[in-house]
């Protein structure tokens, strides 16, 4: 047997398995072996995982080469199950099992008595099945109703009944998760969601690897592989994980959110479920997918966003979901054929801010939807200032600046109205309206592609607002630009 053939074996027998040279190993020490092959190829551990090339994964690797059981921590969205989820790529193609085990029982190193008293009964000939990779990934979400009856098991009085057994018989055990995940990777997700007499009963199970139900003496040499994920705010507001449950568990990793545009943009751009753009049509800038990354690290920065339960990287995955979804609306509104995504869009991805956030006191005074507003503002700000020139707080009087003539005109002028719902003509066609606008962008953004043109003249009209050059205005159809006191001042 080819021991990393992908195909299933067909090996049905015990005795065929014998012959066929196979080893037993432990799941820890299959990982291990697995891994070693992994990075001495070159290929990567954990594949479609970024921004953690440096700092994550290499300390989950010598997790794995230390055999010890994990504790991912960290706070929500930054892809602690999905690392769990991960690590079974790096088990076998397939594992064999007596076949009829309720705990996938070992051919050659069986632990259940079924499993035991099968091998003595048909020898050779006592039938095995194999076990897809996949299928030896077990996960279990932590809350505060599950038992240990769920985990570890409990005495099945109806199986008594019907075998006509003794409640003194091991065989009237019902197991739980944990043994029937034997020889697999189980994930318990936030773990202390888990009551601390639970976290007690998993004791023997890490340091031991044996299970202990209602008395019995039912010695079960585990073989698993722990891998749990906790968020930090969990240790004081819902729960904690008993230190001496702590003190089991190898190795404690500290997750983290993307670092810079790039990895998150990556992230977005993997996870998110938007089909193909160029079939549907809608052409999306480069800068647009910076502006949507930057509303989350603004939040990260917020005085209104609670830190402490951080902001998830499904906040640009929806948000991104939504963007597109927006510019498809007015697409099919406008009866055109195809479009390009615009700053004025971003207001369509409001409701996926909004629900992702967790606001402190002065954050709900302000209103959730206030404040998602108010990040995607500040993303455009931190955008604009990084792609055109420096808009200083104090200037002198005479000092002429890159922006003066546009401002001037929006002085002299009545301002433009930009509809959400208009069609890209007309969209273009008010942008073009502003004289300096394009020649601004053109000298400040030569490279710049002809479809991201219209967004970077729109982000120059968002980017003097913030600096308080311009005023904007939500109406009902849109937004609209004027000068800040010219208006006032031809009231007057």
């Amino acid at each position: 047997m080819k021991k990393n053939a992908e195909a299933k074996p067909t090996i049905k027998t015990l005795g065929e398995l014998k012959k066929s040279g196979y080893t037993s190993r432990s799941i820890k020490e299959e990982l291990r072996q697995n891994l070693v092959e992994r990075i001495q190829s070159g290929k990567p551990s954990f594949e479609g995982i970024w921004g953690y090339e440096n700092t994550v994964i290499p300390q989950v690797e010598q997790a794995i080469l230390s055999g010890h059981h994990i504790n991912l921590l960290g706070l929500r969205g930054q892809a602690k199950t999905r690392i769990a989820r991960l690590m079974v790529d790096l088990l076998d193609p397939w594992m064999p099992e007596i076949e009829g085990s309720e705990i996938h029982d070992d051919p050659l190193n069986p632990i259940s008595r079924f499993a035991r008293e099968k091998i003595a009964e048909m020898g050779d000939d006592c039938p095995i099945n194999w076990v897809s990779r996949n299928e030896r990934f077990y996960e279990k979400l932590a809350t505060p109703d599950v038992t240990v009856a769920d985990l570890i098991g409990d005495v099945d009085p109806i199986k008594a009944a019907n075998l006509r057994l003794s409640y003194a018989d091991d065989r009237v055990v019902h197991f739980g998760m944990i043994p029937r995940a034997n020889r697999c990777i189980f994930t318990i997700n936030e773990l202390p969601d888990l009551q601390s007499r639970i976290q007690v009963a998993l004791f023997n199970i890490l340091e031991e690897g044996d299970v202990q139900i209602r008395g019995f003496k039912v010695r079960l040499p585990l073989d698993l592989q722990f891998v749990f994920t906790a968020n930090p705010e969990d240790y004081t507001n819902r729960g904690s994980i008993v230190t001496p449950l702590k003190d089991r568990i190898g190795s404690q990793i500290l997750t983290h959110y993307p670092t810079d545009l790039e990895t998150a943009k990556k992230i977005t751009a993997q996870e998110a479920a938007t089909g193909d753009l160029d079939a549907k049509g809608i052409t999306l800038p480069e800068i647009a997918r910076d502006l949507l990354e930057q509303i989350s690290f603004e939040a990260r920065e917020s005085d209104y966003v609670d830190w402490k339960s951080g902001v998830s990287a499904r906040t640009s995955i929806t948000a991104f979901e939504n963007l597109v979804s927006t510019a498809e609306r007015r697409m099919l509104r406008s009866g055109e054929t195809s479009t390009t995504i615009r700053l004025s869009d971003f207001v369509g991805v409001i409701p996926a801010i909004t629900g992702k956030i967790e606001l402190v006191y002065e954050g709900e005074q302000e209103g959730a939807d206030s404040v998602a507003m108010h990040l995607i503002e500040s993303a455009a700000k931190s955008l604009f200032s990084a792609k055109f020139p420096e808009i200083k707080k104090l200037e002198r009087k005479d000092e002429e600046t890159p922006y003066d003539s546009l401002i001037l005109w929006f002085f002299e002028g009545e301002g433009i109205e930009l509809d959400d719902e208009a069609s890209d003509d007309i969209y273009r066609e008010m942008l073009d309206s502003v004289s300096p606008l394009k020649s601004l962008v053109t000298t400040h953004q030569p490279d710049a592609d002809p479809d991201e043109k219209y967004f970077l003249m729109e982000l120059v009209l968002w980017g003097l607002v913030a600096h308080d050059k311009l005023n904007k205005s939500r109406f009902e159809e849109g937004f609209s630009f004027r000068d800040l006191y010219g208006s006032y001042i031809s009231g007057l």
